[in-house]
């Protein structure tokens, strides 16, 4: 990166890790995943809102938040993480985000009004901070761009949130959720300025690789929690041990496909790539993909431990085969984008699991768990053979 002037923006001085700040910040999405996973869990297990309803509910709600926390990281990645102003931004995003994932058990019903009014005041403000305090630095247009964009899903956000009825709700929510992912994906194109994504100029590629990767392990983090807690809570028979110990057994597997290669190339891939800018945007929403896909198959832990024999319920399979299944889709995402290919194993672990759904449906919950840990055993294990008859690998970016 360049040397400059604007002290808010990042030099080559400027290091490259996340700071202290950023890592307390991201406890506070430690806590709003727990509770995302555990309305997931209530709607596979008491059928109150019942299971695609809540699905649903739960997805725009960790939409919401996975927003609010990539625009703080490509922030992050482009202004100085030491700088007042952008530190002020981060306590304002952590206080913010921890007021939104109290909120979420009840995020569509009693607490929508807050989650809501609270997501737009959390985004408009920072954008408005940062052009206040900064004095229209380090660029003002970026500024009406983003608020343009904000400017128009507003209003879905806080009419959604005061309205009675979920289901109004849940389409001006869904509305509103389309237009700040469009935004973020197309660079927030706004009339006579067009588009330009967050950290065009520059991106510390190392630094927003670490961060992608932090979260990754944060949701990993948050399946261990829901593994330590449902198996705590049982009367540890046999039969739940083993449950407990398949589902820790996966949660390894899924960090082994995570990082081998491909996950651990990040900051070297946005580096070459002609379009970093770009390339940070889809690996962010290929990210997105994998840590809903580990939050889905944490709940399938969680229901395989602790009604581990029995009737499986066909519902349960969206989260004991279709949390793996989304973990491998967004994983196949991220190596397209890191090395512009997709290995067959993932392929084949795809089809695998989608094979499995229709014989799934006749055995009990832990046996269909441990069919999803052999799919993810394979994968991995062919990742191993290829690791040992191949030479290193260098990130070839499609763009």
């Amino acid at each position: 990166m360049r040397n400059t002037p604007d002290g808010l923006l990042r030099s080559e001085a400027t290091r490259q890790r996340a700071t202290f700040l950023e890592l307390f910040l991201d406890l506070v999405f430690v806590f709003a995943l727990t509770r995302i996973s555990a309305r997931l869990i209530a709607d596979f297990t008491d059928g109150q809102r019942g299971v695609y309803a809540g699905l649903g509910q739960a997805l725009l709600l960790f939409l919401a938040l996975w927003a609010v926390w990539s625009v703080t990281v490509w922030s992050t990645s482009w202004l100085d993480p030491d700088a007042p102003i952008v530190q002020t931004v981060i306590i304002m995003t952590l206080v913010g985000a921890m007021t939104m994932a109290v909120a979420v058990p009840n995020g569509f019903g009693a607490r929508a009004s807050l989650f809501a009014i609270t997501l737009v005041t959390l985004q408009i403000g920072r954008v408005v901070f940062f052009h206040l305090a900064g004095h229209g630095r380090p660029d003002p247009r970026q500024s009406i761009r983003i608020m343009f964009w904000f400017g128009l899903s507003a209003p879905l956000w806080v009419v959604g949130g005061l309205v009675n009825g979920g289901t109004i709700r849940g389409a001006l929510w869904t509305l509103a959720v389309l237009i700040d992912y469009t935004g973020l994906f197309l660079g927030w194109p706004t009339p006579r300025l067009g588009a330009q994504r967050l950290g065009v100029q520059m991106i510390a590629a190392e630094h927003l690789a670490e961060r992608y990767q932090q979260f990754l392990l944060i949701a990993l983090g948050e399946a261990i929690f829901v593994i330590g807690l449902a198996f705590s809570g049982s009367e540890f028979h046999s039969d739940q041990t083993g449950g407990f110990v398949l589902a820790l057994a996966s949660t390894v597997l899924l960090w082994r496909i995570y990082f081998h290669v491909a996950g651990g190339m990040l900051g070297t891939a946005v580096d070459r790539s002609r379009n970093p800018a770009r390339l940070a945007t889809d690996m962010a929403f290929a990210h997105m993909v994998m840590i809903a896909g580990i939050v889905l198959t944490g709940v399938g832990f969680e229901l395989f431990i602790t009604e581990p024999l029995g009737h499986l319920p066909a519902a349960w399979l969206i989260a004991i085969l279709g949390g793996p299944a989304l973990f491998l889709a967004g994983r196949s995402a991220l190596e397209y984008q890191v090395f512009g290919r997709v290995s067959r194993s993932r392929l084949t672990g795809l089809l695998a699991l989608g094979l499995l759904v229709p014989v799934a449906v006749h055995l009990e919950p832990l046996t269909a768990g441990a069919a999803a840990a052999v799919v993810l055993l394979g994968v991995a294990g062919a990742d191993a053979r290829r690791s040992r008859h191949r030479s290193p690998e260098t990130p070839t970016p499609p763009y």
